[in-house]
């Protein structure tokens, strides 16, 4: 019993022991509903690690008595998916349910690998269940998302995680033999982050390090036994979207050391290589933008640079792109250009388009004006000249503003000389 680690023992294994999610398998909720229907449709779990995706996938094909296959995107391929789908098909001609197949980390399967899995999803061989922690509009293919519903698991409250440790104590078959005094929680709940296998990891470090019967457990204790541990408990990523946030902020910040060690931090903690590349992405175009255009560029020959060579070479290219975007000057206006162009949308909404910018392919539609008194720029000097580009009701108005930098200036002065005062 003390080889098997906690989190596995107190695994729940009905929906009734289950801790969370009540907006899907509460009284009444709608992942709950089909499940004690009996007709579940293939879909994906999305949510942050250690709010249950697992338990509840294993749950529901004990619920519903489904012969259940597993696979990690980890460390399986296609050839492992095809396999198990005939085993599924073998289980039809017994009439037993539809088999169901779980698959962790589905986002980490490439594209082929996810197409292997569409025939079997589309006749029904197998019911599929998905866990990711990322977003499926992202990283699963649209002909899957398309034949999948999406449920988005949030991480534990405050309440849930006190919930599972008062559990733990009390009926863990090796916890209740312990002594474990409970003086403080903060500390925690603070390194668990909502993550119910890292609050009973960490239970687990405390309890094994204790050389007497009796378990204090306090912030002080929590957070020097957890200093001490550090390798073992960053192995899930640490904090994983605290980490990644002081990441951005120590970019956006424009300090370089802080980024890469932030960047360490994630490395050390074997985060998704891809999942740091994104976020190099996203902070290039939001936080850098026009003050340096080429932030972009270099960001995105990084995403393709650590998807072809992988670590540990890829913390080199993933170091000198923070650093670039660290050292680069900032300017936030296309994103807030748009943020502002989509609120204006709500508000007004589908406003026509003036007819002078409309698209006239049919005589019909030159006759009633399409296209009418459109000026083509390339024909007048300097390919430029003054137009209404706007629906009327949003003449003049102004999204974007240039900030104040190297590059922006320059796109000011070049628009002040085109259109004055207006833009």
């Amino acid at each position: 019993m003390n080889n098997i680690p906690l989190a596995e023992r107190l695994r729940p294994k009905t929906l009734n022991d289950y801790i969370g999610q009540q907006h899907l398998v509460g009284e009444n909720a709608v992942l709950r509903k089909a499940i004690e229907s009996g007709r579940i449709p293939s879909f994906i779990l999305w949510g942050p690690p250690g709010v249950g995706k697992t338990t509840l996938a294993r749950i529901i094909a004990n619920q519903l008595e489904r012969p259940f296959y597993s696979l990690s995107a980890i460390n399986s391929g296609v050839k492992d998916i095809r396999e198990t789908i005939e085993k599924a098909k073998k289980q039809r001609f017994f009439s037993q349910p539809n088999p169901i197949l779980f698959i962790d980390e589905i986002h980490r399967f490439s594209k082929s690998q996810q197409d292997s899995l569409l025939g079997a999803v589309e006749q029904g061989i197998i019911t599929l269940i998905g866990a990711t922690t990322e977003n499926p509009s992202f990283e699963v293919i649209s002909a899957l998302l398309s034949r999948a519903q999406v449920y988005v698991l949030q991480p534990h409250t405050k309440e849930d995680l006190l919930k599972l440790l008062e559990h733990a104590i009390t009926n863990d078959e090796v916890l209740k033999t312990k002594k474990i005094d409970l003086k403080e929680n903060e500390a925690l709940l603070q390194y668990a982050g909502g993550d119910a296998r890292k609050l009973l990891n960490i239970i687990e470090i405390l309890v094994n390090a204790a050389t007497n019967g009796d378990i204090v457990i306090d912030n002080k204790t929590v957070t020097e036994r957890l200093q001490k541990n550090i390798a073992l408990y960053d192995k899930n990523g640490e904090i994983h979207y605290d980490i990644i946030s002081a990441f951005i902020k120590s970019i956006r910040g424009s300090d370089p050391n802080a980024a890469v060690y932030w960047l360490a931090r994630m490395v050390e903690g074997g985060e998704d290589v891809k999942f740091i590349a994104r976020r190099l992405l996203i902070v290039a175009s939001e936080d850098i933008g026009l003050a340096n255009p080429n932030a972009l560029l270099l960001a995105n020959n990084c995403f393709q640079a650590v998807n072809a060579i992988g670590f540990p070479e890829s913390r080199i290219i993933l170091s000198q792109t923070t650093i670039y975007l660290a050292c680069s000057p900032k300017s936030n206006s296309a994103y807030a250009a748009i943020k502002a162009a989509q609120q204006t949308v709500r508000e007004t909404g589908n406003l026509p388009v003036p007819l002078s910018l409309r698209n006239s392919p049919t005589r019909l539609m030159k006759d009633l004006g399409y296209g009418k008194n459109y000026k083509y720029a390339h024909d007048f000097k300097g390919n430029f000249v003054p137009h209404d580009f706007l629906p009327e009701e949003l003449k003049g108005k102004k999204w974007y503003e240039p900030q104040d930098n190297p590059q922006e200036n320059t796109l000011r002065a070049r628009l002040k000389k085109w259109w004055g005062g207006e833009k």
